[in-house]
């Protein structure tokens, strides 16, 4: 599989903080990034933003507007889990990249990094997903592989695909076994399933029906 550094770009140099807010305006039209980096002296101060831009004066420098750089970045170690949550917080499609001693080396480009993240056997294995609820301080990984495991399947990758002060929701993709006995083994260790199953859905269709012939034979 490729690595993520591999993704790393420089194809644009970062600007200069002396560049004109009307050459800025033009790059940004053309390449349609949200975000591009800006340098100064050779250290990185931040990114500026297309939104932004459009209201400044194209006759001023990008240094006059200093105070309206966005300061995020991913570091060169960090796993693309990490760099798509900082795509997401910040809503760019671009991010730059430091290295441990903040120095700039290029930046990652969204499309490169969904393109690794459909790479990942997570996206590109087969398999079935199922996502479940649980009170936060109630789960733990350990217990959610166990689960997987003991019904003879195995967990492809999983992730925390939402979470409040209360409870988290696990989306997990498993591979191999059956999706129905794993999804009663979940339930009967008080996991909430959220996500809709064909299989899971025909046990309940049938249980109602059952429900329902109980009650009618009972009148």
């Amino acid at each position: 599989m490729t690595d993520l550094h591999d993704y790393i770009s420089n194809d644009f140099k970062a600007f200069n903080s002396q560049e004109t807010i009307a050459s800025v305006q033009d790059f940004l039209a053309d390449l349609h990034f949200s975000h591009f980096p800006v340098m100064e002296e050779g250290v990185f101060i931040g990114s500026i933003s297309a939104d932004d831009i459009e209201t400044f004066d194209s006759d001023k420098k990008i240094i006059d507007y200093k105070y309206t750089l966005d300061h995020f970045f991913a570091r060169k170690n960090m796993i693309w889990l990490d760099v798509l949550e900082v795509f997401a917080k910040n809503h760019t499609n671009l991010i730059p990249i430091l290295d441990e001693k903040n120095t700039y080396i290029g930046y990652y480009e969204i499309e490169d990094i969904m393109k690794f993240f459909h790479e990942t056997p997570f996206l590109k294995e087969q398999g079935g997903i199922i996502i479940v609820k649980k009170g936060l301080l109630d789960y733990t990984m350990s217990e959610i592989t166990q689960i997987v495991e003991s019904n003879n399947a195995r967990i492809l990758g999983l992730f925390i695909s939402e979470a409040d002060a209360v409870t988290v929701e696990i989306t997990i993709k498993i591979s191999m076994g059956s999706i129905n006995e794993i999804i009663q083994t979940f339930r009967r260790y008080d996991y909430e399933i959220i996500s809709e199953h064909q299989e899971d859905n025909y046990l309940k269709n049938l249980q109602e029906r059952s429900d329902y012939l109980d009650k009618y034979l009972n009148i």
